[in-house]
């Protein structure tokens, strides 16, 4: 084409005449968003909460917002399967497909024989899709992935750019490039050959040569004449490729072979176009030609219905999994609060990165009489809870925080919904600590590698699925996940590979921002972090007493749903605490069931844990004796506590040791010089100097009652105790030190905040004022105003993303524009340009001007304007 001798303003188009009581089809996006309704844009912005940070200010960024790559993927994460096999299909057919098209392409013309390779469809499994084509299309519209008039569906750019098969990413249909992009590049020579070959007459141009290649190919009995006359070998390397990978790896796959010149089958195919190089060293099937062998399917399965789980296991009785579930929440609740007991007087250190040493970690697990695993399951519980968080003092150490004391105060019932709701909206996964993260480096339990943002979405759905079943019903991972990866296909988490452990990449599409392919089944194809997830929760639920004996209990059911307040539908299930322990004459107290908070905690002080179970047995020591006294206790208190909680007499033996121990308790005072020993007694002073078990503490006799010793007052006091004595700390001015069991705090801490799996769900006054603040945007951008007369000399001026929104409008339409450009002198011109690609900041466009294809930046461009046609 060619250009007259300086530029001029071309003239505005004029509007097509429309018929009287037809509506205009929308031209645009924003075109169709004007003509939706506020309860339909509330839809919308609902499903799509990143479209509002920050507000647009009108419709037509808000169409642009629309067609983002980043949005547009977050959309397609969000279909079912079903849905996004529809909007696959509509990336496969051209643009403007109607429902019937894409309804040919998922289950095939009903005359045409199906490749062997697909899945047969039934007369049902068509009327299945029929009815279940209608909601996903609906679906689609809602969320303005297309929009168009319903014979005329259009996919936004973005979301066609991210499901459409190419050679290099052929996607979940398998299928490649069509054969007009294939062909993007060869040289009309070739082309000629290619018809030539095929048996095709001449044409005039490439244009009219990619045409009659992709009619011959489209044209179902041309077709087939063709393939009849290929030989045996080429037609089983075109049944390889069928339903995908569509590339394979030829040498020089580039060389111009004609008909008379193929000497092999890969010859014989690429010398008619069957065949076309995508490379220098590989080939693709054309997406006609796959089409055509699938018998027109674009997929090998299709799935309009949801799959249902069907559990293996007998149903069991619903009071019995509800009792059970109730005995394992009041364990869930005890553990916690033994952890941090534990914890409260024994600190362990915070490593320098982060989260808790292997050690510490062990050494918990053996005080909990539990594995590893299940002792950082209970950790992460209290963490994520908010009752445990680090102390931030110079030598940080790993504390109960004040809200745990709170916590202790609650009812059973009471604490457990904490626990659960915690549990059910952390982002923090358990299950991955212990293992390697991309550097090989093994993550630490409480440390900051633990979080993915898949967690919570898995946990619920999981949970949603064991509630539609019958009450009492269990289920398994693997009866669970077909009906999982059916509602989000593309929210399955990085692979992890054959084993069952998780990798340390965080969901999301892929890095080139195209939808992953969809393995092949029986390909060996590693787990989703989707299916290490929903293990995880069936596990972590029935610890925390949210299932019982593989089925959803009551108080789970009431949390998920929260039509019930959990701890009220909990707290009957519960048993009743008592108020009384059988003192046995061996020395140890046992629980016939739970105790009241307080009395377990001061028996816990003066006992120490046997056995665990249905009853729990305490033993008594001169240890634990001390350790009371040590608390401030005195003999007179033990004892009245004793007979004031047992159900029998005090046994004389346990009299006996309680005298023993308060009678010698406190005899030695510790103190710190770097530290001394203080006794009325000389004599038992010199006993202890004689000892060659204090030969490490290197005592120095001071007085005759002050022994002074060159370590820390605590380690003096431990190696006393081991060598069986019983002294007591004191202070500068000499008054006995009493240790108690909460001394351990830090500072008031919140829990720690789930990380956000994108923005939240905006309520219903902030999508009022938002839509109300979009359409006042609107109308003023869009108001009729008095323009000036036409200045042939002046530059089209429009806003950015109105800018933006019409060019990859002709790109979608093939119009052609009129732009004002600033080059990097800062000189202005005018071109004309036919849009090929919007992407990435840049328009790549046919200028006709220079007569050749060129590259022009968006912020360069200061407005468009359409041609007259």
């Amino acid at each position: 084409m060619t250009t007259q001798q300086g530029p001029q303003r071309p003239a505005a188009r004029r509007p097509t005449p429309q018929r009287p009581g037809r509506a205009a089809a929308p031209r645009t996006l924003a075109e169709e968003l004007r003509g939706r309704a506020d309860d339909d844009l509330a839809t919308l912005l609902r499903s799509r909460p990143d479209l509002l940070n920050p507000v647009p200010g009108d419709l037509t960024q808000l169409a642009a917002r629309l067609s983002s790559r980043a949005s547009a993927l977050r959309a397609l994460e969000r279909l079912d399967r079903f849905t996004l096999q529809v909007a696959e299909a509509l990336a496969v057919a051209p643009d403007g497909a109607s429902p019937a098209t894409v309804r040919t392409l998922l289950t095939g013309p009903a005359k045409v024989k199906p490749h062997p390779g697909a899945t047969p469809l039934t007369t049902a499994d068509r009327a299945a899709v029929a009815a279940a084509l209608p909601r996903a299309l609906a679906t689609l519209r809602d969320r303005a992935l297309i929009w168009g008039p319903e014979n005329g569906l259009r996919l936004v750019i973005a979301a066609r750019e991210a499901l459409a098969p190419t050679a290099a990413n052929p996607g979940r249909t398998g299928l490649g490039p069509t054969l007009a992009d294939a062909t993007v590049g060869m040289s009309p020579a070739r082309l000629q050959q290619l018809l030539a070959s095929a048996g095709q007459p001449a044409t005039p141009d490439p244009v009219t040569a990619v045409a009659a290649l992709t009619a011959l190919l489209s044209d179902r009995a041309r077709c087939e004449a063709l393939l009849a006359s290929a030989p045996e070998p080429a037609l089983r390397l075109l049944d390889r490729l069928v339903w995908g990978p569509p590339t394979g790896t030829v040498p020089d796959a580039t060389r111009p072979v004609t008909a008379e010149d193929a000497q092999s089958p890969v010859e014989w195919l690429l010398a008619r176009g069957l065949l076309l190089p995508s490379g220098p060293g590989s080939v693709v099937l054309p997406r006609e030609l796959a089409l055509h062998l699938r018998g027109g399917r674009s997929h090998r399965t299709v799935e309009p219905v949801q799959p249902e789980p069907a559990p293996a296991g007998a149903p069991r009785d619903p009071q019995t999994v509800d009792r059970t579930a109730a005995g394992q929440a009041h364990t869930a609740v005890r553990t916690v609060e033994e952890v941090l007991d534990l914890w409260g007087l024994n600190p362990p250190p915070t490593l320098r990165a982060g989260g808790l040493g292997v050690r510490d970690l062990k050494r918990t697990a053996q005080a909990l009489e539990t594995t590893e695993q299940q002792a950082a399951f209970w950790l992460e519980l209290a963490y994520t809870a908010g009752l445990l968080a680090p102390d931030t003092e110079a030598d940080e150490r790993w504390a109960p925080t004040p809200a745990y004391d709170g916590w202790l105060q609650q009812d059973t019932a009471d604490r457990w919904t904490l626990l659960a709701e915690s549990w059910l909206a952390a982002t923090r996964v358990p299950a991955l600590a212990g293992t390697p993260d991309g550097k090989g480096r093994l993550r630490a339990v409480l440390g900051p590698e633990l979080d993915r943002t898949l967690a919570p979405s898995v946990r619920r759905a999981t949970l949603a699925l064991l509630a539609e079943l019958p009450p009492g019903t269990p289920a398994t991972a693997d009866e669970l996940l077909p009906t999982l990866r059916w509602q989000r296909p593309l929210r399955g988490g990085p692979a992890t590979g054959p084993g069952p452990v998780a990798g340390p990449t965080p969901a999301g599409p892929s890095p080139a921002g195209h939808v992953p392919a969809q393995p092949a089944p029986g390909n060996g194809a590693g787990r989703e972090l989707r299916d290490d997830l929903t293990a995880w929760t069936l596990a972590e639920a029935e610890l925390l007493g949210i299932t019982g004996r593989g089925a959803l209990a009551a108080p789970g059911r009431a949390l998920l749903t929260a039509e019930a307040d959990p701890a009220e539908v909990l707290a009957p299930l519960l048993p009743q605490p008592l108020d009384h322990v059988i003192l046995q004459p061996d020395l140890t107290a046992i629980a016939p069931g739970p105790l009241l908070t307080p009395l377990a905690q001061a028996l816990a002080l003066c006992a120490d844990v046997e056995s665990k179970g249905g009853a729990t047995v305490y033993r008594f020591t001169a240890e634990s004796v001390r350790r009371a006294l040590d608390a401030g206790r005195t003999a007179a208190d033990l004892q009245a506590f004793l007979e004031r909680h047992s159900r029998t007499p005090v046994p004389q033996p346990l009299a006996y040791l309680v005298d023993d121990v308060a009678r010698r308790h406190g005899i030695l005072r510790v103190g710190a010089a770097s530290s001394y020993l203080r006794c009325d007694d000389p004599a038992l002073l010199g006993e202890v100097l004689a000892d060659r078990r204090a030969a490490d503490l290197r005592l120095r006799l001071l007085a005759p009652t002050v022994l002074a010793a060159q370590v820390a007052p605590d380690v003096l006091l431990a190696t006393l105790r081991a060598m069986g004595y019983a002294p007591a700390a004191e202070s500068a001015e000499g008054d006995v030190l009493i240790t108690r069991p909460d001394s351990h705090r830090t500072p008031p801490r919140a829990a720690p905040v789930p990380v956000p799996d994108g923005p939240p769900t905006p309520d219903d006054t902030l999508l009022a004022a938002a839509i109300k603040a979009i359409r006042a945007g609107d109308r003023a951008a869009t108001a009729v105003r008095r323009e000036p007369a036409p200045d042939a000399q002046r530059l089209p001026r429009t806003p950015a993303a109105e800018t933006l929104a019409a060019l990859q409008t002709a790109v979608l339409l093939g119009e052609r524009m009129w732009i004002g450009y600033l080059n990097a002198e800062g000189l202005a011109s005018q071109r004309i340009i036919d849009p090929v690609k919007v992407e990435g900041g840049f328009v790549t466009a046919f200028d006709h001007h220079a007569d050749e294809v060129r590259t022009f930046a968006l912020h360069r461009i200061t407005g468009v304007a359409e041609l007259d046609e």
